[in-house]
């Protein structure tokens, strides 16, 4: 008798049953990390129409329907979907196709878009953001749809572009022109690095900061008399706020966070400075933008009412926001965070750890929609860069973990 989706016994039969075709497949996952690696797909341009491919034949190779969909032609994302064997929960298991870029060539010691497998680890350009999810998440959707008269529900398998840039045509295309996306609950392969499981990430709140003055000859000036001066004490000033920190809430208690983390405090970067016309003139006008990077407990509202106390100290000196989004999170006691949680124990042998995660990631655009979303993926370190890289291990280990999870969330 197969094992029922009644029993735990039988649950666990199952999930162990996956487990060793996830094993059994490991050359198949690393034959498809190598071929994900070789379809380029650096943002910018974001050019995915390689990679999508390679998902969408790897899809249907195992029996399952892909639909391209773009909102740029050269920016299409893989949707596909998998009914149970009833009604229940929807469930979207979402991954991003495009990477960053590579940076100077000459710096990397493996090729950028051929795979080099070498002392347990899997290299390559996108191995470690995302794409080694990709493929370990790929893996787990294509058996759970073998196995789908035991679970509940819907699946739906999301690779998407865009997202490296936060931009607007992958994801957010997808759930403004599918609106049942939205689903159930999230798992995103974003890897907060170190195999940890981001339950919350920072806010974004983007402002730029402003000084004018009346100007005149050079010969005239005074302290403070031009506008890129005041513009410097504008920006000096808004730079200590850097480490302002705040307490979690409770539905984070289980994040457990060193002094240092820069997780738990804000940072603020000017990214950019503009000023002035000519250097005999007093400046008229001058700008600079700035990156404010916002944990959770710290909103918009908060860092906005300190740079307006501040330009009210500086003559000429007014701000305005470019974008921003608040610091969102899922509880840790959340269905979904205790599904993927229970996997990880019984995948890794250990307790899971909890993390916020510092950029963005389109779980974000999920949770902005009141649907819990998570990221855990095979990032090795907080972020990827020259020799990106993912363990072997830890790909296969979150294909069993994603298989597991989905299982637990579609039973309930």
């Amino acid at each position: 008798m197969s094992p029922s989706k009644e029993s735990p016994s039988g649950k666990e039969s199952l999930a162990k049953e996956l487990d060793a075709l996830v094993d059994d497949a490991r050359e198949e996952l690393v034959a498809l990390c190598d071929r994900l690696v070789a379809a380029p797909s650096v943002n910018p341009p974001g050019d995915t129409v390689a990679v999508s491919g390679v998902v969408a034949d790897y899809l249907r190779g195992h029996g399952r329907e892909a639909d391209l969909l773009a909102a740029d032609p050269i920016m299409p994302s893989v949707v596909s979907r998998t009914l149970g064997a009833g009604p229940g929960p929807h469930l979207v298991l979402n991954v991003h196709l495009d990477t960053m870029d590579p940076g100077d060539p000459s710096l990397w010691s493996v090729p950028i878009h051929r795979m080099t497998r070498r002392d347990g680890r899997l290299y390559g350009l996108g191995m470690g953001n995302m794409k080694g999810a990709v493929a370990a998440m790929s893996l787990a959707y294509t058996l759970l749809a073998r196995y789908a008269d035991h679970w509940q529900g819907k699946i739906t398998f999301t690779a998407v572009s865009d997202e490296c840039v936060f931009g607007g045509n992958g994801a957010a295309h997808l759930l403004d022109t599918l609106p049942d996306l939205a689903g159930d609950g999230l798992i995103c392969g974003e890897g907060p690095g170190w195999m940890r499981l981001a339950v919350a990430e920072k806010g974004v709140l983007w402002l730029e900061l402003a000084a004018s003055a009346d100007g005149g000859h050079s010969s005239l000036a005074r302290r403070d008399s031009g506008a890129v001066p005041r513009l410097a004490r504008f920006v000096s000033a808004v730079d200590d706020l850097n480490g302002w920190r705040t307490a979690l809430t409770s539905d984070l208690e289980d994040v457990r966070v060193s002094d240092e983390d820069p997780s738990v405090r804000l940072s603020a970067s000017t990214g950019t400075v503009t000023g002035g016309s000519y250097v005999s003139q007093i400046s008229t006008e001058a700008t600079a933008a700035v990156d404010f990077r916002l944990p959770p407990g710290i909103r918009m509202a908060d860092v906005e009412d300190q740079v307006s106390r501040i330009a009210a100290q500086i003559p000429g000196a007014h701000w305005s926001r470019i974008k921003g989004w608040e610091a969102n999170w899922t509880g840790t006691r959340s269905p979904l965070v205790r599904a993927l949680a229970g996997a990880f124990r019984e995948v890794r042998g250990t307790e899971p750890e909890y993390a916020i995660r510092l950029p963005a990631s389109d779980a974000s655009r999920w949770r902005s929609r009141g649907v819990p979303a998570l990221c855990f993926g095979p990032q090795p370190t907080l972020a990827a860069g020259i020799d990106d890289y993912a363990l072997e291990q830890d790909v296969v280990d979150c294909a069993k973990i994603y298989t597991r999870a989905a299982l637990d969330f579609l039973s309930t």
